[in-house]
């Protein structure tokens, strides 16, 4: 009887703790532009330098070892960077860092002018968090938004 009891309290205790080792679901990382530096430019290319904040909602510290991400006017991709220096953002907290991008911003121009719809352009930023550490490799993010040109 007990030889029959042993493997169900085994697989029962399998359970329960594996119950308790389940990966938590982190929350995306916001990110925003606080500044604008112009690197070098042309008229076909611009290499700028951004400083963004990126906010952690999470409970947990975030090891970030780079962001990749692109920007996206009107529908048409119009800068892409990524950053890799490492940088830790606390729970629950905020940090700064720089990120070079190479830009095209007489096609963007062209693109917004040539709209005659009278709507404001559409943005959107998206990429990926890449963590130092941890399960998760990276942690998605996307935030859109409109210019208002008027």
């Amino acid at each position: 009887m007990m030889r029959r009891r042993l493997p169900i309290a085994l697989a029962a205790s399998v359970l329960l703790l594996s119950g308790g080792c389940s990966i938590a679901r982190l929350e995306p990382p916001r990110l925003q532009v606080v500044e604008v530096g112009l690197i070098d430019a042309s008229v076909l290319r611009q290499q700028l330098r951004l400083r963004m904040r990126v906010q952690n909602p999470n409970d947990v510290e975030l090891p970030i070892r780079g962001v990749s991400y692109q920007v996206q006017l009107a529908g048409e991709t119009y800068a892409s960077g990524e950053s890799n220096g490492e940088i830790l953002v606390p729970a629950l907290g905020e940090t700064e860092f720089d990120v070079d991008i190479t830009a095209n911003a007489a096609a963007a121009l062209l693109r917004i002018l040539g709209d005659r719809s009278g709507k404001n352009p559409e943005y959107r930023v998206l990429g990926r968090v890449h963590l130092a550490r941890g399960v998760l490799r990276s942690i998605p993010f996307e935030h859109k938004g409109e210019l208002r040109l008027r």
